[in-house]
C-alpha cells in the first residue's frame, strides 16, 4: 500500500517539506491502529478527519450554526498545520 504513496513535489524540487508532508502516511497509520505514529507524523491528521467527518455529516444532516462550526474546524486544523509546520521547520534547522 505504501507503493502508492505521491511523491511530495516540493520535498524532490526544493529538498523542504511542506505542509503536508505526512499527511499520506499519517492517515495510513490511522487506518493500521497506529494513532500515536499518525499524530507524530502529522498532527493535523485528527483535525482534518473531524472536519472531513463534520462536512460529510452536514450533507445529511443540518445544523443550526454549521457554516460558523465548519469556518471554525477549518482554522482550527489550519492553525495545527502551520503550528506543526513552523515546530518541524525549527527543529531540523542546523544549529550554528
Amino acid at each position: 500500500m505504501e507503493d502508492l504513496l505521491l511523491p511530495c513535489l516540493n520535498k524532490e524540487l526544493f529538498g523542504m517539506d511542506c505542509y503536508g508532508c505526512g499527511g499520506q502516511r499519517a492517515l495510513l497509520m490511522v487506518f493500521k491502529g497506529n494513532f500515536k505514529a499518525a499524530f507524530n507524523l502529522f498532527p493535523a491528521i485528527y483535525p482534518i478527519l473531524v472536519l472531513l467527518g463534520f462536512v460529510f455529516l452536514n450533507l445529511f444532516v443540518k445544523f443550526k450554526f454549521d457554516y460558523i462550526i465548519k469556518i471554525s474546524l477549518i482554522l482550527f486544523t489550519a492553525g495545527i498545520i502551520l503550528i506543526s509546520y513552523i515546530f518541524k521547520i525549527l527543529t531540523f534547522l542546523p544549529n550554528h
